[in-house]
């Protein structure tokens, strides 16, 4: 099981920014929101589920919901505890579901081998009620020393899989798809590392063929680098996503290639427009994967480095991160900047509602008293229409979960839905899902 210090590295391994467009800050003080189990307009936290790790419990990486309160996502862990002798016990995950009630149903163990194996992301749904996902490992045996590079699989209700793609770590497909999206006509759109330039690239997929097509290859350059998690799609058709790196090169030689990473834009013919390039000041560095679109078009994201340059001083680069606004022409909104204290560090994806809120996750800050776990377990927070954060929810106080790598999701009442990397201060103990009822 990973650290929480592994697990703060994974989330900066990309960190890079770079920009020359206008910047303008906007610093807010938090506010803390109180936790309780009452109805008396606080907060309301509940854990909906506690997972067993042989049965799919380490790794938790985000979850969506139905109509009927059902719960789905994936474990990155977990499982089957024969697959890949070198996983040992944990297992290679699940894809699982959650009735109202709490109860989990495996409805799929990769077996790390042609199925796939080590999902690092969740699953989406169609109308129909099929799920797709993506796998870091298993598919082709002769790929990555016989982990494999991935697959992209779908999961019909009856928990039937079909792998719909299998990478090979060749040039032309690459390896360790990132999460999908799909359109109207049900084509599958995401990212994968390596490609014609070794650097990722975005790609569509034909579930019905399992024919790939890069639609653009990353050079490394001021296009950036690594393009990764969920992206994004608008009426038109245009793609929107980050890159951790690339950009302005001369900002974090650290990272392979250098630079502080780029927001991006792809039009239906795969052109690319650099649309901000970070600098590692007070813009950040290194944008977290995903990001989401108002109906004016403008852009809302998140970065884990930078800004407070004082935060986590022995970090490389400094900072605890941010939440960041751009406009359709690429300027530059500075939201709000973490300290890692109470209000959290290092964000991890967002989300906004009808009135403008964006509601988000930190991997790190909040509860700073656990041993063994000194950046805190991290939080979730509030961020309105001026910037002003309220802490809703601070892990690691008790058994309520730890370290939620993965953002909310939010049901039409308002509550928020999640999942949690750890199960609480105890290092044995495996994530949850949660649910968060904020204050009215």
């Amino acid at each position: 099981m990973k650290s929480k210090v592994q697990c703060s590295s994974i989330s900066r391994a990309a960190l890079a920014l770079a920009a020359v467009l206008l910047i303008s800050v906007a610093v807010v003080p938090w506010a803390q929101g109180q936790t309780d189990d009452s109805s008396d307009g606080k907060p309301i936290y509940k854990v909906l589920h506690r997972f067993a790790q042989d049965k799919g419990g380490v790794g938790l990486l985000g979850v969506i919901r139905d109509a009927e309160g059902n719960i789905y996502g994936t474990t990155q862990f977990g499982g089957d505890p024969k697959c890949q002798p070198d996983y040992k016990a944990e297992g290679c995950g699940v894809v699982f579901k959650l009735d109202a009630m709490g109860k989990e149903t495996v409805l799929h163990a990769f077996t790390g081998k042609r199925d796939g194996g080590v999902p690092v992301a969740g699953v989406i749904r169609d109308e129909a009620g099929n799920l797709y996902g993506t796998t870091s490992n298993g598919g082709d045996p002769n790929c990555f020393y016989g982990f494999g590079c991935g697959v992209v699989f779908k999961l019909d209700p009856a928990g039937k899989e079909t792998v719909l793609h299998t990478f090979t770590g060749a040039a032309d497909d690459g390896s360790n798809p990132s999460p999908v999206i799909r359109d109207q006509e049900g084509n599958l759109y995401g990212a994968a590392n390596g490609g014609p330039t070794a650097y990722g690239f975005v790609f569509k997929l034909n579930p019905g063929t399992g024919d790939l097509t890069v639609l653009y290859p990353f050079t490394g350059g001021t296009d950036g680098g690594y393009p990764g998690g969920e992206l994004i799609r608008d009426a038109a058709g245009n793609l929107y996503g980050a890159a951790g790196t690339g950009g302005d090169l001369s900002c974090d030689s650290t990272n392979d290639p250098p630079g502080c990473g780029v927001v991006f834009k792809l039009d239906p013919a795969g052109k690319e427009t650099v649309l901000y390039t970070f600098t590692g000041g007070k813009d950040g560095s290194g944008p977290s994967p995903g990001l989401v679109r108002d109906a004016e078009g403008n852009l809302y994201g998140t970065a884990v480095g930078g800004s407070n340059l004082d935060c986590f001083p022995q970090e490389y680069p400094p900072g605890c991160g941010l939440v960041f606004k751009l406009n359709r022409s690429g300027k530059f909104t500075l939201l709000y900047t973490f300290t890692g204290g109470a209000d959290g560090a290092y964000p991890a994806g967002l989300i906004r509602d009808e009135a403008g809120n964006l509601y988000g996750t930190t991997v790190a800050g909040g509860y700073r008293k656990c041993e063994g776990y000194p950046d805190g377990f991290g939080v979730v927070f509030k961020l309105d229409t001026i910037g002003k954060e309220t802490v809703l929810h601070t892990f690691g106080e008790g058994m309520d979960g730890g370290i939620p790598e993965a953002g909310v999701i939010r049901d039409k009442a308002g509550n928020l839905y999640g999942t949690t990397y750890e199960g609480g201060c105890n290092p044995s103990s495996s994530g949850v899902v949660f649910k968060l009822t904020p204050s009215n």
